[in-house]
């Protein structure tokens, strides 16, 4: 196996950090072209271009964290055989996660075709967006092969302990997409077309661009066209932990949409409020996905070496920073949440709203850092059904109850409101931290 990347060796909190800032960069920059559709589509177009933009957008990144949820079984299998030195695995993994996700793309795109008119009322898209959120939905669901794509190869890189090269190919995605954006909504007057064609291209420049590095990089094992062929037991594997982690997602995001039309029910003022602070939110988020990312590879590789010292060293450096960084978060939205909610309004009701569901909802990125962290690390060790016990419980008896709840005892605040996402992480912490030392008494015992 090439050793260039080997996460088994050498300083841990290196390894830690050198594979989680290009990932917190991609993060970054996805968040970034995501936010520059809505600012091109407003800089050219009406409310009704923006309101389609933004529902798309939202479907669009619940499938693409789904995707990604199930990419994360290639990054976890692959990882543990380039631990185990084991070429032959990693070959057999790489070839059926491209046969396996190339019929998945084929289907959930014919699929998601034929429903794009029901989705399209599921998410109560006024009347007045409703032909240009079909419109943005048909196109975006014809290029779901060029994102599904992109993620696995992406996936692929990320476990043979390479989250360099996944950056780079954000970043031209990135760019091409907000060229065209120019080109299609400012330059052909496309609005919600334009905006949409714009995303599916630079997905489709950075998948060609990606295969290009694909085949010159080195992993360590040769992919023949014996690998890609059906192996039940190497797709099942890769099931085992995807599939928790896209359900896990996918509910996620569900309960994320819920909470907005809890929002919504509240007034103007509360729904603008909501969606400003889930953007806030968004950003601070992104640390702690880093780190899960890289907490989940490194724990990978070292499970499969037999080092498991070394993953739970990780977990530990990773709760370190991602706890620091969230407490900062927190404690800088106690006293200056304006200097950031007013950045995206000048209304002073809204900005009065927004500051208070900050301030408590800011917390969320303390709790949440644990649990993330704990996400990588069972993922790593192939127990990614903890992150999914633990996220839709919390999600089922906190986040969305509490949600309602609050809305409804205290009408007049939305302080009250933003404490249902930090509550729902402490419990989804709480029972990472039971199920680790569970495990870690099982394995002394066993020891013994």
């Amino acid at each position: 196996m090439n050793g260039k990347n080997d996460l088994t060796q050498g300083s841990i909190g290196k390894n830690l950090l050198v594979f989680a800032l290009p990932y917190l960069l991609s993060c970054f920059m996805q968040t970034l072209y995501g936010m520059a559709d809505l600012f091109v589509v407003g800089l050219y177009n009406g409310s009704e271009t923006t309101t389609a933009v933004s529902i798309g957008s939202q479907v669009m990144h619940m499938l693409t964290v789904i995707i990604v949820g199930f990419a994360m079984g290639t990054t976890v299998r692959i990882g543990r055989s380039v631990g185990a030195k084991d070429e032959k695995e990693g070959a057999k993994t790489v070839g059926n996660s491209i046969l396996f996700f190339a019929l998945f793309a084929v289907v959930v795109t014919i699929v998601l075709l034929l429903l794009t008119s029901p989705i399209t009322k599921v998410m109560l898209t006024p009347k007045e967006a409703v032909q240009e959120t079909r419109v943005y939905l048909i196109i975006c669901f014809a290029g779901i092969p060029f994102i599904t794509a992109y993620n696995v190869i992406s996936s692929i890189f990320r476990g043979a302990g390479d989250s360099r090269r996944p950056m780079y190919f954000v970043g031209v995605a990135c760019v091409v997409n907000i060229i065209l954006d120019f080109v299609f909504i400012g330059g052909c007057d496309l609005g919600a077309a334009g905006a949409a064609l714009g995303t599916v291209c630079g997905q489709a420049v950075s998948v060609l661009f990606a295969l290009a590095v694909m085949r010159k990089r080195d992993f360590g094992f040769r992919v023949t066209r014996q690998d890609i062929r059906m192996d039940k037991d190497v797709i099942s594997q890769i099931l085992k932990v995807g599939t928790p982690i896209a359900c896990q997602d996918g509910l996620i995001q569900v309960a994320f949409i819920v909470i907005t039309v809890i929002a919504n029910s509240r007034g103007l003022i509360a729904s603008a409020a909501v969606g400003i602070v889930e953007k806030l939110i968004s950003f601070m988020f992104l640390v702690p996905s880093a780190f899960l990312s890289a907490i989940s590879t490194i724990t990978a590789q070292n499970m499969g070496a037999d080092k498991p010292q070394r993953a739970r060293t990780a977990l530990r450096y990773g709760l370190i920073i991602t706890v620091c960084w969230g407490m900062l978060c927190a404690v800088y939205n106690q006293f200056l949440p304006h200097t950031l909610v007013g950045l995206f309004t000048k209304d002073t009701a809204v900005l009065a709203a927004g500051c208070a569901y900050i301030r408590s909802y800011s917390f969320d990125a303390v709790f949440a850092a644990v649990h993330f962290c704990f996400n990588g690390y069972f993922c790593g060790d192939q127990k990614s059904i903890i992150s999914f016990i633990h996220n839709i419980t919390s999600i089922l008896l906190i986040r969305i109850p509490g949600a309602y709840f609050a809305s409804i005892y205290f009408p007049d605040s939305l302080y009250p409101m933003g404490w249902a996402a930090p509550l729902g992480s402490l419990l989804s912490a709480l029972i990472c931290i039971g199920f680790y030392v569970y495990y870690r008494k099982k394995e002394k015992t066993s020891v013994l």
